[in-house]
């Protein structure tokens, strides 16, 4: 049996749902898992495609969630929050541990690719900062 392609696996999640739109947040979540941990320019016409949406509209949800990378990542990829709680719980600091150990600023990449740093905006451990 052939393999599927991301447009049939697309139409199994948006299946799921009343309506396309409710099925981006997933059907980007698979294109990620599909090209490497990253949405590049293609991931986005292919989600839009199978959803009968926009490029444009699938960007814009993309671009606000810390969870999807619209550049290409690390092998590992090291995330702290820097949000309030964890904020006053020394977030700054832990950044930069990182940034000095592995020799880059939050946002870049190791020239080897092994590993990424971002800070990102909330993890949802409040409870434990920092995240």
């Amino acid at each position: 049996m052939a393999e599927a392609t991301i447009y049939d696996e697309i139409q199994e999640i948006r299946a799921r749902y009343p309506e396309s739109r409710s099925a981006v947040l997933p059907a980007l979540q698979l294109a990620q898992e599909r090209n490497g941990g990253w949405l590049p320019e293609q991931a986005f016409r292919d989600v839009a495609e199978a959803l009968e949406l926009t490029p444009a509209y699938c960007l814009s949800i993309a671009s606000f969630y810390d969870m999807f990378r619209l550049e290409p990542v690390g092998a590992q990829n090291i995330e702290v929050c820097t949000n309030i709680s964890c904020g006053v719980c020394g977030a700054k600091d832990v950044v930069e541990a990182f940034e000095h150990e592995l020799g880059i600023h939050a946002g870049e990449t190791t020239e080897d690719g092994a590993f990424s740093l971002r800070a990102v905006e909330c993890l949802g451990g409040c409870g434990w900062a920092t995240v």
